[in-house]
């Protein structure tokens, strides 16, 4: 029978917990008794320090072949708010970044119909040679799989050739929910959640780090992000290839998907916790201010999370179905923002490596 002093006996004693007492924690009313548990093993984990860097957004591209219904950012060609940066304006982008005392550059788009594969190997190319000491974390495994597409190309060769250009690491984004019942009904057109995983998998194979998302809040129920979660654990449990996982709160303006309110920070923090408790094999529990809200991503530092993700500047994704937030902070703010809760505020480059602690 499972309970709440069942669970917090596992948790204490470092046990993994398993499906079913994921899905009572989801369940549960007793928000703090679950932020107790997210704490304690984040404590264990990781001390009082919380991370964050400074790290500069470049979306190349709106226009997209998909057309998933969550998603308010991508545009037709034709649409008269569609664009594509040339190279040139990337380079300015980064540029400013690198003013900016940026160490990652964080790239992800559409699925351009007309852009090659050379072309987004040339992207990072010219990126990495003009700004060597930028991290490039870019290409989610949506957009790996469609370059192994158009290219006609193994997983293995796209990912191998983006990491001889300059490619550091992959972001986290497409999971949205891997359960085909959810993901037919939100992202039809998008990669299965098995071939995401196989994505990630090959990444971590030839010796790239990347993060793992989960989109909720939209129609999926409690089981789909323990399934989801689930999944995200045993491949971990192979490769030990990911970093951090980010559980992003669905954002419903302007997206084609019938439920029109935002997820409530009740939601959010019980969201992250049961992440932190959950996926016992992953370091790091990011919390994205931009989709949360700065105040709703200060209290999870004591719900699990230990990374406040970055400085961002830019971002386009998730301001296009309606995030309230900026699309910036300064370094002083985030840092400000962790002293505040009395922890240990750590700049990191995109791989963990502790660059300076405040």
């Amino acid at each position: 029978m499972v309970s709440k002093e069942s669970i917090r006996e596992k948790v204490y004693k470092g046990e993994r917990i398993n499906f079913e007492e994921a899905l009572f924690l989801f369940e549960t009313k007793d928000l703090l008794f679950v932020g107790e548990l997210a704490d304690y093993i984040n404590k264990k984990k990781n001390g009082d320090k919380v991370y964050f860097n400074v790290n500069r957004h470049i979306n190349p591209t709106n226009i997209c072949v998909n057309r998933c219904k969550f998603c308010a950012f991508s545009r037709d060609k034709e649409d008269k708010d569609s664009y594509e940066l040339t190279m040139e304006e990337m380079l300015k982008k980064a540029h400013e970044a690198y003013l900016q005392g940026a160490t990652e550059l964080h790239i992800v788009g559409g699925l351009h119909p007309r852009w090659s594969f050379s072309f987004y190997v040339d992207m990072v190319k010219k990126l990495k040679d003009a700004y060597p000491s930028m991290h490039i974390q870019a290409f989610t495994a949506v957009e790996i799989d469609y370059f192994s597409k158009i290219s006609e190309k193994s997983l293995e060769y796209v990912l191998k050739t983006l990491k001889d250009a300059g490619l550091g690491s992959l972001p986290g984004g497409g999971a949205e929910i891997f359960h085909p019942e959810i993901r037919e009904k939100i992202c039809p057109e998008k990669i299965t959640g098995d071939r995401w995983l196989e994505v990630m998998e090959t990444a971590h194979k030839v010796g790239l780090k990347s993060n793992a998302t989960m989109l909720y809040g939209h129609i999926e129920e409690y089981w789909h992000r323990v399934d989801h979660m689930d999944r995200l654990r045993k491949l971990q449990d192979r490769t030990g290839g990911f970093q951090a996982f980010i559980p992003l709160a669905f954002h419903p303006e302007n997206t084609r998907i019938e439920k029109k309110r935002y997820t409530t920070g009740f939601d959010d923090l019980k969201t992250l916790a049961i992440g932190r408790i959950y996926l016992d094999n992953f370091q790091h529990i990011k919390a994205f201010w931009i989709m949360l809200t700065e105040k709703v991503a200060q209290i999870s530092l004591f719900f699990g999370v230990n990374d406040l993700d970055g400085t961002v500047v830019e971002e386009k994704i998730t301001h296009s179905a309606g995030a309230k937030t900026r699309e910036a902070l300064t370094k002083e703010e985030l840092i400000a923002m962790i002293k505040e809760a009395k922890k240990i505020p750590v700049e990191r480059d995109t791989v963990y490596n502790e660059l300076k602690v405040y």
